[in-house]
């Protein structure tokens, strides 16, 4: 495959495959997707990573229930890499790239032993999707403190400003 374009619809649909009607985790990876397109576009880094990485964070999910009668974060780090990976070598993605896609997905809940411009944009992609989900009804004021303290870029605080904070509405 040659083209990221390429690359990022063969995931997109392996993704789909692989959660064959969970439709609420195809909504999930992708949304985390296109914030994460948003804030490569601006913040840099590897393109195929971050898209990869977008698609696939969450595909060990299932098998973290299966096995551990629980989707919490930690088992979906443990239960995704390996998945991802496997996905991923059916294309000629490189090593290296998957690699890091793999160490993006081992820790996008812990934030533990990576930090790099790609984790950075996963990690606030998927905290744009899941901070309404988590933190229904808070006010601007905690809205604020949660966009200054867990958001890694920029670009993904500029965009969590502009869709969560109601001082930001501007009628139409």
């Amino acid at each position: 495959i040659t083209s990221l374009r390429a690359i990022r619809d063969k995931l997109v649909y392996e993704m789909e495959t692989y959660f064959a009607g969970d439709e609420k985790r195809i909504e999930h990876a992708t949304a985390v997707l296109n914030y994460a397109e948003q804030i490569q576009a601006v913040e840099g880094g590897d393109p195929l990573i971050v898209r990869a990485a977008a698609i696939l964070h969450d595909i060990g999910i299932h098998q973290a229930e299966q096995k551990h009668g629980s989707a919490a974060g930690k088992h979906q780090e443990i239960e995704g890499a390996p998945i991802a990976a496997e996905i991923m070598n059916k294309y000629d993605i490189s090593p290296d790239v998957v690699e890091h896609v793999c160490k993006i997905i081992a820790n996008h809940h812990s934030a533990k032993q990576i930090d790099t411009t790609e984790f950075r944009i996963i990690w606030d992609a998927d905290l744009l999707v899941n901070t309404p989900v988590e933190s229904p009804g808070a006010t601007d004021e905690q809205l604020r403190a949660i966009i200054e303290k867990r958001f890694k870029t920029r670009e993904g605080r500029r965009i969590a400003e502009d869709v969560f904070l109601e001082s930001n509405c501007k009628p139409l």
